[in-house]
């Protein structure tokens, strides 16, 4: 496990030596989209897209993918497809850049 694996937050877990899992909080439907802090041991994530036909999911994966600096393949929903609270499974050869969807002051 590499020394930034080590000091990660608890919503972010590795689940195998390329694989991690994240926690997320969602809110779909939002103004403005962004990463807005923890909640319920969750990152919290507010997405422009609307809570039907998968749309918030498909936005939700696409723009944590921006974030980590990683592909859309690269991320699935594990579990939560229905739910505000979602894990979400992180696969890449690549340590991911995890600054970017832990909060300010996190």
């Amino acid at each position: 496990m590499s020394e930034v694996t080590a000091d990660l937050p608890s919503y972010i877990r590795p689940c195998g030596q390329c694989s991690w899992r994240v926690s997320v909080w969602v809110q779909p439907g939002a103004k403005k989209e962004g990463v807005t802090g923890e909640y319920q041991d969750s990152v919290r994530v507010r997405i422009n897209a609307p809570a039907v036909d998968n749309k918030a999911n498909k936005a939700l994966a696409a723009f944590v993918a921006t974030r980590l600096g990683l592909k859309k393949r690269n991320i699935s929903i594990a579990s939560g497809h229905s739910n505000r609270k979602k894990v979400l499974l992180v696969e890449s050869d690549v340590e991911p850049r995890w600054e970017g969807i832990i909060p300010a002051g996190a």
